[in-house]
Order: C-alpha cells, then structure tokens, then sequence
C-alpha cells in the first residue's frame, strides 16, 4: 500500500519557492526549523516522531535541493516570517 505523502512539492529553488514551501509545511502543521534534523522532530503532546522515516528522506532531499538552489542563510530567511507569524510575531513590513 503507498500512502500520499504530507510533504508539499518543492514548486522551484529559488528564495520564493522556499517561502511558499515553508508555508504550506505551516499549513500542514509540519513546519520545522530547517536547521534541524527532521528525524529529531518530536511531537509535544504524545512524544512521537512527527516525520516517518520515508517523510524524512523527503525533507532532507527537498532542503538539500533548496540549499544548492539559493544557499543555506537564504533557506533559513525564507523561514523566518513563516516562523515569526507561526508565534504570532508581527513583522514590520
């Protein structure tokens, strides 16, 4: 039986792609720093592994990818407001 994965596509590398694509994870309630491990991400309120191990090779692949597309500090500032509004932080525009 294959399963349909939870992961978004990955539409392009470039600094909007990644914006998009970490705001679909949020959308998804999937959204993890990319700084870490997806395999280390655990859910808080039952203690379980949010990712399995095949989601975890997709997410490695797709922050490999979007590092060589635009470089590992642009990933995390594509991040950042996704993160920010995630907290409700208002960012100035």
């Amino acid at each position: 039986m294959h399963t349909q994965s939870r992961i978004p596509k990955l539409q392009e590398t470039t600094f909007d792609g990644a914006l998009l694509w970490f705001s679909e994870m949020q959308c998804g309630n999937l959204l993890f720093h990319p700084e870490d491990d997806p395999a280390d991400i655990i859910r808080i309120s039952n203690g379980e592994r949010l990712f399995s191990s095949s989601e975890v090779k997709e997410l490695r692949f797709l922050l490999n990818e979007l590092e060589e597309g635009i470089g590992h500090e642009k990933v995390i500032e594509a991040a950042y407001p996704i993160f920010m509004t995630a907290c409700g932080i208002q960012l100035d525009a």
